[in-house]
């Protein structure tokens, strides 16, 4: 059973985070926890224990209103979940955080929304984006404006290296759902000969293991960003994975890894990103 880290900072656009996570625990068994991060500054002429006395009363607080914001999203979505935790975190910095409570409960994902523009919509964006780039533990954005439906049909979206590997994680995540699994793989017109072969190869390979597969070539006038959206756009899936490798050069993460954190802006499907497997 998958365990799910769900973070809120109470706000509208949080609320889709907590969406999608009860629209997984409908379709399959998890264990939901949701987190709340948050701090109080000690005013210099408080003693230790006044302030603790504060923070005690003050985190009692955010637990009742933590429980108060999930349960009302839970009735307004229809869906009972039984299995629920709450956690409140002090910490000056959200995302990590959040990594370090989500490594040390030994979560499975984390599931965060992403932002709109501006105020605190830009606030959870950079949470999003740093978690994206720097999560050991798989990272499920979801957009500020999801709307639930039932999870039938997944995209993993990739670039082929280690993708047998890469599968097994997506398999994981997939079957509970009982969900559909289509690859997506972009060619590039410096494609050899060999790749070319390599790719058909391995897209016949998939095909019998029943998962379809889409080869298309990329339009070079757009980012892998923007052909990624386009393809989501045609094949409306239910979810897109993608891998990101942490340990790449200032470089490559910028113009390489960061293409799931610029996805997870750029469109209305959830996305779950997963630490890509190096050889």
């Amino acid at each position: 059973m998958n365990k799910i880290l769900v973070t809120t900072d109470f706000s509208t656009y949080s609320r889709a985070g907590i969406r999608f996570a009860l629209q997984l625990a409908s379709q399959s068994k998890v264990e939901l926890t949701f987190i709340h991060c948050y701090y109080n500054a000690k005013p210099t002429i408080w003693t230790q224990q006044k302030f603790d006395d504060f923070e005690k009363e003050e985190v009692a607080k955010l637990y009742t209103q933590l429980d108060h914001f999930v349960m009302n999203e839970m009735k307004k979505s229809g869906i009972d979940i039984k299995l629920v935790n709450y956690a409140c975190v002090r910490s000056l910095k959200t995302d990590e955080a959040i990594h370090l409570f989500a490594k040390e409960h030994q979560f499975n994902f984390i599931c965060i929304s992403t932002r709109g523009a501006g105020g605190m919509k830009k606030f959870l964006g950079t949470n999003t984006s740093e978690l994206i780039n720097t999560s050991l533990v798989p990272v499920i954005a979801v957009p500020y404006d999801y709307k639930p439906k039932a999870i039938k049909r997944i995209m993993y979206a990739s670039d082929l290296a280690n993708a047998d590997m890469e599968l097994k994680e997506v398999a994981k995540f997939v079957k509970p759902l009982k969900a559909k699994v289509e690859m997506l793989h972009f060619s590039y017109p410096s494609e050899t000969e060999t790749g070319s072969k390599v790719t058909e190869k391995a897209f016949k390979h998939f095909q019998k293991n029943e998962i379809d597969v889409h080869l298309e070539k990329i339009n070079l006038a757009d980012t892998l960003v923007a052909n990624i959206i386009k393809a989501v756009k045609k094949s409306k899936p239910s979810a897109v994975i993608m891998f990101t490798q942490h340990k790449k050069s200032f470089f490559e993460r910028l113009f390489l890894s960061s293409n799931s954190a610029g996805f997870s802006y750029k469109t209305r499907v959830p996305l779950i990103v997963f630490n890509k497997v190096s050889k």
